[in-house]
């Protein structure tokens, strides 16, 4: 592993250039990899091992014929590369759990009486592992328990595969029954196309990642631009200036700045009364969220997150319900004016010029 520093703390990261394809090839060269799952990380993190000579099956619930059909549409053929997901585990020395959270507990009793010894049981999130006592997900003693948990979407996992600049992914191993467990997960963070690994718990990961989603990376960023928008409107400004303002600027423009430098290199190449109210008012919002994510991480690590996540998701209605609440969402205002705001991009005008 090799020592980086990260903002004055020293910490261990392993590289695809410290740990090549070539050598996750070799350590996997014996492994049968089943996918468990065909919704989000499944297929990206499928064709990722195999376009990086890996064996690949899927396992997939058979009556869900939404997700059944499209790995059929992607390639993936029943009775030799597509299996239920009992016959999938059988046939698989490492199992890939990417079902949803909510999944993963509905389904465990026909997982776990396949578990073989030696196996290795694979997430790419610590929720499961982490709430055993809600989700009842407890892995036999005789099977390595390993983690590789991507930073990103399934898209995004599958997009930077092909355009060469890999994901980062954290990686962990709960429990080693072969002696084998870390270089296993290694190679495999590697195979799915991660750019460098960095070590965590299955604790610290999914405690961040819960909070991650609920807080900057969509729930606070989401609830921000509502309220942004909602004000501007409230004065005045149109529709499209709104929008413009709360959210095509920060995503067209200056996300990628931050994404190349930082923020502080973003900030420098802004205008001064832009930096100047920037620098002021960033201390007034972390104050005033200050309190909401303190109450957020502990809703995390007590366990309630959880309890909602699983009631909720398990529900027979979920999906029309959430259906509902995106509904809601894309129909509003906010939202109708990002779509007309895209339209006019020109990459999109260009396109329509052309058909």
């Amino acid at each position: 592993m090799a020592k980086i520093n990260f903002g004055g703390t020293m910490e261990d990261v392993v590289t695809s250039e410290e740990f090549t394809v070539k050598k996750a090839q070799e350590v996997l060269k014996k492994e049968v990899i089943a996918v468990l799952g065909y919704g989000v990380q499944g297929p990206a993190q499928a064709f990722n091992m195999k376009d990086n000579g890996v064996n690949v099956i899927i396992g997939q619930t058979k009556e869900d014929k939404v997700y059944w059909d499209k790995a059929i549409a992607d390639g993936w053929v029943p009775g030799q590369t597509l299996f239920p997901i009992e016959e999938a585990v059988e046939k698989a020395t490492i199992i890939q759990y990417l079902v949803s959270d909510a999944a993963q507990m509905i389904l465990w009793p026909k997982v776990k009486p396949h578990l073989k010894k030696g196996d290795a049981l694979y997430f790419s999130h610590g929720f499961s592992i982490v709430y055993k006592e809600q989700t009842g997900v407890i892995p036999p003693d005789f099977v390595d328990v390993i983690l590789v948990a991507p930073k990103g979407s399934g898209t995004s996992v599958r997009r930077n595969f092909v355009d060469g600049s890999g994901i980062n992914s954290s990686f962990a191993v709960h429990q080693d029954a072969t002696g084998r467990a870390m270089e296993r997960t290694l190679a495999l963070g590697i195979a799915i196309g991660s750019g460098f690994l960095f070590p965590t718990t299955f604790q610290m990961e999914v405690y961040s990642d819960l909070t991650g989603e609920r807080g900057v990376l969509m729930g606070a960023l989401a609830g921000m631009m509502e309220a942004q928008y909602a004000e501007l409107r409230r004065h005045g400004h149109t529709p499209s200036e709104a929008f413009n303002e709360t959210v095509e600027e920060l995503t067209q423009s200056l996300i990628r700045l931050v994404g190349e430098n930082g923020m502080d290199w973003m900030y420098a190449n802004c205008s001064a009364t832009a930096q100047r109210g920037a620098l002021d008012w960033r201390h007034k919002f972390r104050k005033a969220v200050e309190p909401v994510f303190a109450e957020l991480y502990n809703s995390v690590a007590t366990g309630k997150e959880t309890e909602v996540v699983l009631r909720v998701n398990s529900a027979p209605d979920y999906k029309e319900k959430l259906n509902a609440e995106l509904k809601e969402m894309r129909e509003s205002e906010m939202w109708q004016a990002g779509v007309a705001v895209r339209s006019l991009r020109p990459e999109k005008r260009n396109k329509g010029d052309n058909q």
